[in-house]
């Protein structure tokens, strides 16, 4: 018969080494970004951030990446930003129906890589007024947080 400390030190080993063989769940087939809240964290970090969305500075209506099937689902109220209309592929409505056609902000699906998120954004604020950007938005100890945004177009 083995010794009992042993057994125990077999079974302490399995279970971590089967730990460390587990997938995240970001990296578990089909699951997106979205699912683990990256998304609308990257989203809420350049909202607060570069927009300066917050209590004294509300949001005009948030329009979503219309060109994919990308839906996420965010509680912004847990990211301290709030949106008070939402159009695209993430409302429940028809996409067109009571789509904002003079002032809103757009944010398309962020893409991650080894230095965090890049995601594209833009504001309009009349029928010939916006501008878009891209930013560098880094995961860290204070959560996603904008390094820099440059533009790309201005109407």
């Amino acid at each position: 018969m083995r010794n009992p400390t042993t057994r125990l030190f077999s079974v302490m080993v399995a279970a971590v080494l089967s730990g460390c063989a587990t997938p995240s769940r970001a990296q578990v087939e089909g699951a997106s970004h979205a699912t683990n809240g990256d998304d609308c964290a990257v989203i809420a970090a350049v909202a607060r951030e570069h927009y300066q969305f917050g209590p004294g500075n509300v949001a005009p209506p948030l329009r979503l990446d219309d060109d994919t099937d990308w839906k996420p689902d965010c509680d912004w109220s847990r990211y301290g930003v709030s949106f008070p209309e939402i159009y695209g592929a993430a409302a429940d409505r028809p996409q067109d129906e009571g789509r904002p056609r003079i002032q809103w902000v757009e944010f398309k699906r962020p893409r991650y890589d080894s230095q965090g998120a890049l995601i594209e954004a833009g504001i309009v604020q009349g029928p010939r007024a916006g501008i878009g950007v891209v930013c560098r938005v880094r995961a860290g100890v204070a959560g996603w947080t904008v390094s820099e945004c440059r533009n790309t177009w201005i109407s």
